[in-house]
């Protein structure tokens, strides 16, 4: 498992076939900072007996281990619930009903998160279930709670396990595939690379099991429509999922400052493979998951209220600090928590923009309060920052930029 660490780093660029080697050479799972892996039901879940492949998911379990003593938070979102709660229950029709998938879910869920726990506490790991439905990562404020919840998690040193709420999902309602939502989560998470572990090596030039002289890609540094008509029509791209909904949470992954990676997970120790130079497929992304965020927030949204800030707030502002209650001279309109506001300097004058973690109301009541004075004020724990440093940019883009490495 110390293939993980340790190895030489250079960039071969462009969307080139290259050889394992160098690839490895290119690019280390082991240098990122916040990670996704996404895992599908076919790699977890045994089709011929309908329980949990615990070999492959401790090993899974080492690699995971391996980059956690190396500093990398890691993040799971994982399929496999319905497969294992319909065997569990035996629904063995091909075609269940709706009700019937959800009550598979319910089930295997519970024996999902324990193979996850099970197999994690063998490195004394601990396991964190998060059921997310597409709301909580496309509404602002549901956005922020969950985001809020990974943030604490990871910090507390836990793995998050993620999936879909099938539960109560419906097809009208549902993220549809775990690609897409790992892309969201990669989203959300402001994770700068994301692995969605397949049946394929990666992309190709067209589908090589129909296709002899398909050629594989190596990277991709923006999924053009060239790049998408390689992975052929929806609903018939090559790949468990299909290459479709790949090279779309590529676009997620992309937009949000996210690598992302395809990379066959069949094998043992899927993950270090992939820095031993096991053939896979990169999307590079043109910027960090801050700056892309901080893009989003400078440009992309549309004001609900102002914040007025005293002129000791703007200098801390100005070094990069987050916006405290203190400092908040006055609040202006009426917003929710998770809106855009814009803030003011004591002369008036619009000095940035940042999602604000308090509802208005609520801002009105501890403006000008020390953080530890909230709790008092609002009957509640809230956070200490009203705008907090990730969730703001200045005018002059100069936040942004300080923060990007941090």
């Amino acid at each position: 498992m110390d293939a993980l660490a340790g190895k030489p780093d250079s960039h071969s660029g462009g969307a080139a076939p290259a050889d394992a080697q160098t690839q490895v050479a290119a690019h280390r799972i082991v240098d990122s900072r916040r990670l996704v892996i996404k895992i599908g039901s076919a790699l977890l879940v045994d089709e011929a007996t309908g329980s949990v492949r615990r070999p492959w998911l401790d090993a899974l379990a080492d690699d995971v281990a391996t980059l956690r003593r190396a500093g990398v938070e890691v993040l799971v979102v994982s399929s496999g619930a319905i497969a294992l709660g319909r065997r569990h229950l035996g629904i063995d029709q091909i075609r269940p009903k709706l009700e019937e998938k959800q009550a598979a879910a319910a089930t295997g869920q519970i024996i999902l998160a324990h193979a996850y726990q099970e197999a994690l506490a063998r490195h004394h790991l601990t396991v964190a279930q998060i059921l997310l439905s597409p709301d909580d990562t496309e509404q602002r404020r549901r956005h922020l709670n969950a985001r809020a919840t990974i943030n604490t998690l990871l910090a507390l040193g836990a793995v998050p396990v993620i999936n879909e709420n099938d539960t109560v999902a419906t097809a009208e309602i549902r993220f549809g595939d775990n690609d897409r939502l790992g892309a969201r989560v990669a989203q959300m998470a402001s994770a700068d690379t994301l692995i969605l572990l397949s049946d394929i090596d990666g992309l190709y030039t067209a589908d090589p099991r129909r296709n002899p002289d398909a050629r594989h890609i190596s990277d991709v540094d923006g999924v053009t429509a060239e790049i998408e008509a390689m992975a052929g029509a929806a609903g018939s791209g090559y790949a468990s999922g299909g290459m479709v909904t790949k090279l779309a949470a590529a676009k997620i992954a992309g937009a949000a400052g996210c690598r992302m990676v395809i990379a066959n997970g069949g094998e043992m120790h899927p993950i270090s493979r992939i820095d031993d130079g096991g053939r896979c497929t990169w999307f590079h992304a043109g910027a960090s998951p801050l700056t892309a965020r901080k893009r989003w927030i400078a440009s992309s949204l549309a004001p609900r209220g102002q914040l007025i800030v005293d002129a000791g707030a703007l200098r801390a502002l100005n070094a990069g600090k987050s916006l405290l209650p203190a400092g908040v001279s006055e609040v202006v309109g009426t917003f929710e928590r998770g809106d855009l506001v814009t803030l003011h300097g004591p002369d008036r004058v619009i000095r940035g923009r940042g999602l604000v973690a308090y509802a208005s109301d609520d801002a009105r009541q501890i403006s000008g309060l020390k953080s530890r004075e909230i709790e008092t004020a609002l009957g509640y724990r809230g956070r200490d920052e009203i705008v907090h440093r990730d969730d703001l940019v200045l005018t002059d883009g100069r936040a942004a930029e300080e923060d990007t490495q941090q």
